[in-house]
């Protein structure tokens, strides 16, 4: 029985006989060469069984019931190849069985999956995903709700439906439109490349959209301080308490080389005297410290400054109701505070929290 390049087959399974000697009936779908089979729920003898015709040889009510029940599944396979047909919609074996059985199949949409995804994944936050990585994929989510109706003419498409050809112009969106530098859009298309590639895994899609595509980064040259430029801030008299706090944070950070999520998160279980009544941190990453990862953790030694730093907020009412070192404020307002010290101390380099980390490289 063919239709197009679709295979139907039904045959017994002769190697798990029932108790009662009957073997159970599977019915085999087969397209473009991929094939899914399904028991039927039903069974017969296998004397009984016609292997080239695919149904049984009796002729009494029970076999011709079956028979019925066969010819009936078959019509119902044909009807239901039809319909994905007009629905413009990825066939496969699985899909194709699924619509025959009458169990779930919700063609899956790009937009309603990465939003499902989304939702997931605020469940694990600082868990298994950092806020910021969240946010990444509700920024590319908004990028996509733009660019999908501009490319397809509607709001949200299948999987199917996704192609090398949007994935281009989806590139091309982010550089112009969005305005993104090119290490950010990789970024972006990371996330979005990891919801395809489990489309691809669950055989939402057959073809990855992404094959092709090329995720370099462009090189950068961090943002770095010399020692100079570190100390006129050090020395610096500030007058408003916010900018003194955040001069502080940002010293301590470049003394000690921890990334903003790191010194953010440091509280008293993370520092430890040696032998000698020396202070050391004792930390790893945020991102794989959460994930148990011992090999992450790192020991680094605190210089009189960062101490003194330390020493000077212990008491702070932040660091003591949430059992902190130091009473961080967010990364936004961190780097917004920091460029109005770089204009304070004449330094003409953009200011950020990451410059403290790779400052410590030359101090």
């Amino acid at each position: 029985m063919k239709q197009g390049t679709m295979n139907i087959l039904f045959f017994i399974l002769k190697t798990k006989l029932l108790k009662n000697g009957e073997a159970p009936i599977l019915m085999r779908i087969t397209i473009d060469g991929h094939y899914e089979e399904a028991r039927i729920q039903r069974s017969v003898l296998p004397k009984q069984w016609d292997s080239a015709k695919g149904c049984s040889k009796g002729k009494d009510r029970t076999a011709k019931e079956l028979n019925a029940y066969i010819a009936e599944l078959s019509a119902l396979a044909f009807q239901k190849h039809k319909e994905l047909m007009l629905e413009l919609a990825l066939i496969t074996p699985k899909l194709l069985l699924k619509r025959v059985f009458g169990k779930e199949t919700e063609m899956r949409t790009l937009l309603g999956t990465m939003n499902e995804e989304i939702e997931k994944m605020k469940k694990a936050v600082n868990i298994d995903y950092a806020p910021v990585t969240i946010n990444r994929y509700i920024n590319v989510m908004k990028k996509l709700q733009k660019a999908i109706p501009d490319f397809y003419g509607k709001e949200d498409i299948t999987f199917h439906e996704l192609n090398s050809d949007f994935i281009a112009t989806f590139d091309l969106f982010l550089k112009t439109e969005a305005g993104l530098c090119r290490n950010t859009i990789v970024r972006y298309m990371k996330c979005f490349k990891r919801i395809t590639n489990m489309a691809l895994a669950k055989e939402w899609m057959r073809k990855d959209p992404f094959y092709g595509y090329k995720m370099a980064q462009d090189e950068t040259d961090p943002v770095f301080l010399t020692y100079p430029e570190l100390k006129s801030i050090m020395e610096k008299e500030f007058t408003i308490p916010r900018l003194a706090l955040v001069r502080d944070i940002f010293v301590f950070a470049a003394f000690t080389g921890l990334a903003f999520a790191n010194v953010s998160t440091l509280t008293k279980d993370n520092l430890v005297q040696d032998n000698n009544g020396d202070w050391w941190i004792r930390k790893g990453r945020v991102k794989l410290e959460r994930r148990h990862r011992a090999s992450s953790v790192c020991n680094i030694p605190l210089l009189p400054v960062p101490l003194a730093i330390l020493k000077k907020y212990e008491e702070h009412p932040i660091c003591r109701k949430k059992s902190l070192c130091l009473p961080v404020i967010c990364n936004q307002r961190m780097n917004s505070y920091l460029k109005e010290i770089a204009d304070l101390c004449n330094i003409r380099k953009n200011l950020t929290t990451h410059t403290a980390k790779h400052s410590k490289i030359y101090i």
